[in-house]
């Protein structure tokens, strides 16, 4: 008649344990009911569900009857061959019934832990997935010294198997969790994650805490050049490093190459700047991947809770605008948000629709400025500048749509269309018989990462039957700190074997001139208008002139000065060793049309005679 019974409570209880999985109940609230309703069909028994992590340690899941000293005094315990009857019974995969805890050898060293509560027997049995993993186990405590009935074996089975259903729903319910709020490449939470976290510490009372929005530099130059292995390791890494320097914080991965950080009890721009410094320290170190080099670089954006913005939306947004300012000023660098960097930044985004607009009307230009040869005044080039035909017909300088040219796809689209042109006006030229010599065309960071810079020109260039040797390719030492060296030192070399000039723009004015003509051979500097500004009134700008100078004909280059605008300046070049200059004392930039003009007027000719500078400056205007 008991066992009659029994048996009815043994099916109550898997009934009400099976709709508390189906609930959703917490795993530990289900185990607890399921021990305590076991103990109640039962006499003499106390029970406990153990599981094991992802390190093979085991980890107190209920003993609701037991102190919770024992459950934290065996949590993190490892499984192995001799671990009380719970380890053991993991260890082995099948049950292991200890009748005298205080004499078995499976349980020395761990006997403490049971007999001061009156425990001197131990039945355990495995818990296994469906795939046949150990998950876990489900014991019996006895008082006695002893191990169980028939009866309290249907129990066990039951239990058993009813704790395996609660633990694999609970690991899918937790993989899915995972799958929905964390990212799978770097393990830190996801966008989604993200989302709820900021609207949390916004909803709050008190706005104390720091965002920051930061992007990896050049990931698309790795995956284009080792392979998105060595992408997707690069990205594994940052989060890592993030992930180590936060603390408290949050990281968290929002995009391909964007991750978020969220620094709470933060509300000093010193704590944020402290922090950025931090993070971009741990970023310094390169990264081995197959052998080869990465060296981590990031861009970060921050804003000030409060200070910054009062909601999320306003939050976000500011410290996005912050780290766009950052990737166009400070790449690598830091950036916080900062009143009028808004309007700014709105600025430049109409800049960008206007200069986009424009391209797709065909209202992009290409104007040319004269390259003079001092001592005779002849002109011996040209480079072209990019100028913009508004709307209304006016035409606008480079400088008032340069912000625009900080955006890659912008500036790989006007180098495109430029290109085009010059083509273009060359071929119209070469059938005039006017000799223009070269033309150089000025060429950006964008049209290097792109990797498609030699095909673009030599497709031009054979479609119009113009040789290569008649193309300047221009670039500023900005395309050296914005891309792979190795990558941009093969396209210059390629470049100049296809017979076409390479020219270092605005020489002078970078972080390392004299390195980057090691590593990047070129055939012709152009010093930047600076020095020629201010060398007649600074000692110092004269001596860097002159040594600019000697230099280029030391390695044999040619030189050209730039904003040449008095005749003083020009005689002074001409007794420093330069021969060749530019700037408005000789002509503005000017349209294909009048440049035409000069070029038959004034172009180089083998029996050319010197002509007067204003000759050609009141053509050109």
């Amino acid at each position: 008649m008991r066992e009659n019974g029994s048996a009815e409570r043994l099916q109550a209880l898997q009934n009400e344990i099976l709709e508390a999985i189906a609930r959703g109940e917490p795993l530990r609230t289900i185990m607890e009911r399921l021990c305590l309703r076991a103990e109640t069909i039962t006499t003499g028994v106390i029970c406990s569900v153990v599981a094991v992590d992802d390190e093979n340690r085991l980890v107190a899941l209920a003993s609701p009857s037991l102190p919770e000293q024992y459950a934290a005094a065996i949590t993190g315990i490892p499984v192995g061959p001799r671990v009380g009857s719970c380890g053991t019974a993991i260890h082995r995969g099948e049950p292991v019934c200890v009748t005298n805890i205080a004499t078995d050898p499976l349980w020395r060293g761990f006997e403490d832990l049971a007999l001061p509560l009156g425990l001197h027997a131990c039945w355990s049995s495995p818990i296994k997935a469906a795939d046949g993993r150990v998950v876990g186990s489900f014991a019996f405590y006895y008082q006695q010294e002893r191990g169980p009935d028939a009866f309290e074996r249907r129990i066990i089975e039951a239990c058993v198997h009813l704790c395996a259903i609660a633990i694999e729903h609970e690991e899918v319910r937790s993989r899915n969790h995972r799958l929905a709020y964390y990212d799978t490449l770097t393990g830190l939470p996801n966008r989604v994650s993200f989302n709820d976290e900021i609207m949390r510490m916004t909803a709050g009372s008190r706005l104390n805490f720091g965002l920051m929005l930061i992007d990896i530099d050049h990931l698309k130059a790795t995956n284009d050049t080792m392979g998105h292995a060595a992408g997707d390791a690069l990205i594994a890494a940052v989060g890592t490093r993030l992930q180590s320097v936060v603390g408290e914080g949050m990281a968290c991965r929002i995009g391909g190459d964007e991750f978020a950080v969220l620094l709470p009890n933060c509300t000093q721009a010193s704590q944020m700047r402290s922090a950025a410094c931090a993070i971009l320290a741990a970023m310094s170190a390169p990264l081995d991947y197959d052998g080869h080099g990465i060296m981590p670089s990031v861009t970060i954006g921050a804003a000030l809770a409060g200070e910054d913005g009062q909601d999320s939306v306003t939050l976000r947004q500011n410290a996005d605008f912050a780290l766009y300012h950052a990737k166009e000023t400070r790449r690598g660098g830091y950036v916080r948000f900062k009143d009028g960097l808004r309007t700014s930044m709105t600025r430049r985004l109409q800049t960008r629709r206007d200069v986009n607009e424009a391209l797709t009307d065909g209202r992009i230009l290409a104007y040319y400025q004269p390259v003079i040869r001092i001592d005779t005044n002849e002109i011996v080039g040209l480079e072209a500048l990019a100028r913009m035909r508004m709307p209304d017909g006016r035409i606008a300088s480079a400088g008032e749509f340069h912000e625009a040219m900080l955006d890659p796809k912008v500036a790989y689209r006007i180098s495109g269309q430029m290109l085009g042109a010059i083509a273009t006006d060359m071929a119209a030229w070469q059938r005039a018989g006017v000799n223009f010599q070269h033309v150089g065309l000025n060429v950006t960071s964008a049209d290097f990462q792109k990797g498609d810079l030699v095909q673009r020109i030599v497709r031009a260039l054979d479609r119009v039957d113009v040789q290569p040797k008649h193309l300047v390719i221009e670039i500023t030492e900005q395309v050296f700190m914005g891309g792979r060296k190795d990558g941009i030192a093969r396209t210059i070399e390629t470049l100049r074997q296809r017979g076409i000039p390479v020219a270092l723009d605005d020489f002078g004015t970078g972080f390392a001139s004299l390195t980057h003509l090691l590593d990047f051979p070129v055939d012709i500097i152009k010093i930047d208008r600076s020095f020629i500004a201010a060398a007649q009134s600074s000692g110092k700008s004269s001596v860097i002139v002159e040594a600019m100078v000697g230099i280029a004909n030391q390695l044999g280059m040619k030189i050209i000065a730039e904003g040449i605008e008095t005749q003083a300046q020009a005689e002074w070049l001409q007794s420093m060793g330069c021969r060749l200059g530019q700037g408005f004392l000789y002509s503005p930039a000017v349209p294909a049309g009048v440049v035409t003009e000069l070029l038959q007027r004034f172009g180089q000719k083998r029996d050319a005679r010197a002509m007067p500078r204003t000759a050609i400056t009141a053509t050109a205007a």
